[in-house]
């Protein structure tokens, strides 16, 4: 398995690839479902989600928790456009952030039962994309995504 790409093609986007083993009605069930999203969207070895809500249609919202031993973050945002096991569109915030534009959109591809999610992260400024690019944000997708690759043959 590859690990996630990370590229930035402009000042305020980063794209993300990942592909799993899996046809795209599970990967999007475990983007979509809370009890799945919080069993695999942890981050690094350590960190729990105690908190998922998910209310998955336009104009609905959706909040994240995560807790490790010396700390505590959240992310929320408001969900865009949908289009069911295809694609998702989300503003996001974190707490630490509050004031930070964030625009998600996440497309899922499925060829020969494998499914490539693409992720591209808009923001409202090239220092905020610069200071995303700074932290360890990819390698904590990637542990996640590890977590996502166990948990996606369960789903079944």
């Amino acid at each position: 398995m590859k690990p996630l790409k990370l590229s930035s093609s402009t000042d305020t986007t980063i794209q993300i690839i990942r592909s799993f083993d899996a046809p795209r009605h599970l990967v999007w069930r475990a983007h979509s479902e809370p009890d799945l999203v919080k069993r695999w969207l942890t981050g690094p070895p350590g960190h729990t989600m105690p908190e998922c809500d998910i209310d998955l249609w336009v104009g609905g919202a959706y909040r994240y928790v995560w807790e490790w031993s010396e700390g505590r973050m959240s992310a929320s945002g408001v969900y865009r456009d949908i289009e069911d096991n295809r694609r998702l569109v989300c503003s996001e915030a974190f707490d630490f952030a509050p004031d930070s534009k964030t625009l998600v959109e996440q497309i899922f591809a499925e060829h020969e039962g494998r499914t490539t999610v693409s992720m591209r992260l808009t923001y409202d400024s090239k220092a905020t994309r610069d200071a995303v690019l700074q932290t360890p944000m990819d390698e904590g997708l990637e542990a996640s995504y590890i977590n996502l690759d166990v948990l996606l043959p369960e789903t079944v």
